[in-house]
């Protein structure tokens, strides 16, 4: 009965979350303060439960436009940053063969981002766009995942991430500060994108050693901590009520 639930334990753990010497060290030899071990453990399980919780971390945002029918307060400039940012992250790990563990929540939040984008068109009154902004995104990251791209390219698109987070999370700002509130932003999404951020400074050290994703990450967590700090400040802050004109 031990032998078979061990099994399973192995099974389970490995190669996701453990490669096999590590296993042995921690489960067969018993050596749970083998820190190499344990900073494996740690990365992997975080980076799948931010790979997870990425699935779910923009939805809140999506149906907070949805519900008001508005997307009054966000700035259009700031999402498509946002969604060159992923991009990047995404291409850029891709071309690398970095573990799934390690970008993953690019991939979701990608997805995530744009349908904002197309929704914030499209409460604009400007869906036609929207529809022609979706088929030229969904055709340029066919490309940058082809051959076609030089890696050269995709590097110069990963180095660009900290310039676009940075300018995409100050046009945010500027838009709240402007506004005296932060209109239909989601403090959920803003919340968990910066504890997601923070997380990633560890995993992609961890994982990947690669200092241009550890770099474009501490960036990210300080802008984020930025907009965090805002929902903050203005939280019982409203939208003026837009009056009726005079009949």
């Amino acid at each position: 009965m031990a032998a078979e639930a061990d099994g399973a334990l192995k099974r389970l753990l490995v190669p996701i979350l453990l490669p096999e010497k590590c296993y042995d060290q921690l489960f067969v030899q018993w050596d749970l303060l083998h820190v190499p071990c344990l900073k494996i453990l740690l990365s992997k399980g975080l980076g799948l439960g931010i790979v997870a919780g990425s699935l779910l971390v923009k939805l809140p945002q999506v149906f907070k436009i949805l519900g008001a029918k508005s997307a009054e307060g966000l700035s259009l400039q700031s999402i498509m940053l946002d969604l060159v940012a992923l991009t990047g992250t995404m291409v850029y790990s891709i071309t690398n063969n970095f573990p799934f563990s390690s970008w993953g929540e690019a991939l979701f939040l990608m997805l995530q981002t744009i349908t904002i984008c197309f929704l914030v068109m499209h409460y604009r009154e400007q869906t036609v766009k929207g529809v022609a902004f979706l088929a030229c995104y969904g055709l340029v990251l066919l490309v940058l995942l082809t051959p076609l791209t030089p890696l050269t390219v995709v590097t110069l698109l990963q180095a660009s991430n900290v310039p676009a987070v940075v300018v995409g999370r100050l046009l945010q700002a500027a838009t709240n500060y402007h506004n005296g509130h932060t209109g239909q932003l989601s403090a959920i999404t803003v919340f968990l994108l910066f504890g997601g951020s923070l997380a990633r400074i560890f995993t992609s050290i961890q994982e990947t050693g690669d200092p241009l994703m550890a770099g474009t990450f501490v960036v990210s967590s300080l802008c984020n901590g930025l907009i965090a700090a805002q929902l903050l400040f203005y939280w019982n802050a409203k939208p003026p009520h837009k009056q009726k004109k005079a009949q």
